[in-house]
């Protein structure tokens, strides 16, 4: 069984590596995602504000005049640790205690010094409060959903085309006469997959922080123990996909409708704090909404895996989940009938 197994992880990983065109723009894309973000977004402002709103009364009474403008977007919170928490992450910009006519900013955060003059000329009775934080660029809070979306699309296309690809050339079939079983077949691909999707975010991270000076709190080896769980539920999520299909369009289009709801909802490119209740329910739905999370949360607040357990666990149970759905589903079977 463990010789099968060598022997078709090391026949993927030979086709992959000779694979250029794959390879080579498997490792230009997030650098060049990175490289243009950073150009754009590295030390510009953002145009949409957001004020986290702390208030056990009526806060519609004597709303402030700061949340009628329409560049400030208002996120209601039940506690005040819990929105001073948000604001030290850099999740929202301000934080108003409307009972007490008072405000919190980050001294950190360059969006919150600006609310902080619209509110001394919009709302001058609010008293000022500071909160220590992480002096963070744009390109510090993308970097870890730009990982976690390079680690999805090259889990989700590279095994599922790959696996299409197998099966309409017959080469599926052919295995099927061998002793190879599915489990075997289908663990290699995920080993192999595992393997180079971590080499390459691996040089990515360490570019980034070479030339971006990227920030990073936590152990790597608890970041790599977080890359390693999401890469096998996406990969695994791959293999469900392409489980039975014969059509690339098919897996083309199952594969979209499954990313693009991921790459919004995630937290990869922005926040979505604030959004509708339902809206936040079906993020955390999502295998990459996990995976941005953890990584974020080990880069800039130097988590350990103890304080990141849920979304390791929510990412485990999904991979076995999609795994056991996979195996249970494959086909062997061609259009070479």
């Amino acid at each position: 069984m463990l010789a099968r197994f060598w022997a078709v992880l090391r026949a993927r990983n030979l086709e992959f590596f000779r694979d250029r065109a794959t390879l080579s723009w498997n490792i230009l894309f997030p650098i060049m995602l990175i490289v243009g973000f950073t150009l754009i977004f590295g030390a510009t402002a953002r145009p949409v504000f957001k004020v986290g709103l702390v208030s056990e009364l009526d806060a519609y009474v004597s709303k402030p005049q700061i949340t009628t403008l329409e560049e400030v977007a208002v996120v209601k919170y039940a506690s005040l640790d819990a929105a001073l928490e948000r604001l030290r992450r850099h999740h929202v910009h301000m934080v108003l205690d409307v009972d007490q006519r008072l405000y919190w900013i980050n001294e950190t955060s360059s969006e919150g010094a600006v609310v902080e003059r619209l509110l001394a000329y919009m709302d001058p009775e609010y008293r000022r409060r500071l909160i220590g934080g992480l002096d963070i660029r744009y390109v510090d809070w993308a970097l870890p959903g730009i990982l976690a979306m390079n680690i999805m699309f090259a889990c989700l296309f590279g095994v599922g085309y790959v696996m299409v690809r197998y099966r309409k050339n017959g080469v599926l079939k052919r295995l099927q006469a061998t002793p190879l079983g599915a489990w075997e077949f289908l663990s290699a691909h995920i080993v192999s997959r595992l393997l180079m999707v971590m080499v390459l975010s691996s040089a990515l991270l360490l570019g980034s922080q070479w030339t971006l000076k990227i920030v990073m709190l936590g152990q790597y080896i608890h970041l790599l123990v977080v890359g390693i769980l999401g890469a096998l539920c996406l990969t695994a999520l791959g293999l469900l996909m392409a489980a039975r299909s014969r059509s690339e369009e098919l897996t083309s289009g199952l594969i979209n409708f499954s990313t693009w709801p991921m790459m919004f909802l995630s937290g990869a490119w922005f926040s979505i704090e604030g959004a509708p209740n339902w809206l936040q329910w079906l993020a955390q739905c999502l295998p990459l909404t996990h995976l941005v999370e953890a990584a974020r949360r080990v880069m800039l607040d130097g988590a350990s895996l103890l304080d990141i357990q849920f979304h390791l666990a929510v990412l485990g149970g999904m991979t076995l989940l999609f795994l056991t759905l996979g195996v249970w589903l494959f086909n062997w079977d061609s259009d070479h009938r």
